[in-house]
């Protein structure tokens, strides 16, 4: 149900209605990104409303997060080694959330984190088939390559499949799959005889990484979560 942004700071313990007022003029407050003006409403449980970029409310009541993973870090919340993890990375985050799928330590790029179980299998079960799509720096011969990696291989007892592969620009690939095999786009250019220098995850489902900073993290707006349940 929608509400006076003032009601809803006020509720959350920001400020008083009054001094709503003075936020809002001030343009202190966003909903949904957006600067908000005195006088308007927005629902608590549906919109993301923030105070100098402090959000007071997440969608649907659990929290969903898009982290720029750099190189260098393990996708989980602890290491027994005693590595650098994206645990770290999202510590600022007011929810305990925990990554969606993996990237291994040297790949970098789109990682969701989440505490909503529903999407995680939404998004990693084979069934779904989420494509996900990377920008990958190589050496060797890309050309013979190519046919290579656009059919099925079988390596090491999996069956491994590209949905997508071209070539961007001089040595860079994209490469789009689905099947989420553990180092599956290493794994086959390898087998093509390929060296990766660089892999970059640009896209899950229809969510792109964007302009999102290495190192660095945002909430997921509503929009991105419709993007997300609308599939590869």
């Amino acid at each position: 149900m929608e509400e006076r942004l003032q009601k809803i700071l006020s509720t959350a313990g920001i400020c008083s209605r009054r001094k709503a007022e003075d936020y809002l003029l001030a343009g202190r407050v966003t909903v949904n990104g957006r600067v908000a003006s005195l006088g308007e409403k927005a629902d608590p449980d549906r919109d993301e409303v923030a105070v100098d970029g402090r959000l007071l409310s997440r969608p649907c009541g659990h929290t969903y997060i898009m982290l720029h993973k750099p190189r260098g870090y393990v996708t989980t919340l602890s290491d027994e080694k005693g590595r650098r993890t994206v645990a770290q990375l999202v510590s600022d985050c007011p929810a305990r959330v925990w990554p969606v799928g993996r990237l291994d330590m040297d790949s970098e790029g789109l990682l969701l984190l989440t505490d909503d179980g529903e999407l995680t299998h939404a998004l990693t079960h084979p069934s779904h088939e989420v494509e996900k799509e990377y920008q990958v720096q190589v050496s060797g011969d890309v050309e013979r390559a190519l046919p290579l990696l656009s059919r099925p291989m079988e390596l090491d007892g999996d069956r491994l499949v590209a949905d997508r592969v071209s070539c961007i620009r001089p040595g860079w690939l994209s490469v789009v799959i689905h099947q989420g095999k553990n180092r599956q786009v290493r794994r086959m250019c390898a087998a093509a005889g390929l060296q990766v220098r660089r892999l970059i995850r640009i896209r899950e489902g229809n969510l792109l990484l964007g302009d999102l900073k290495a190192g660095t993290w945002r909430f997921l707006k509503n929009e991105d979560l419709d993007r997300l349940r609308q599939g590869g």
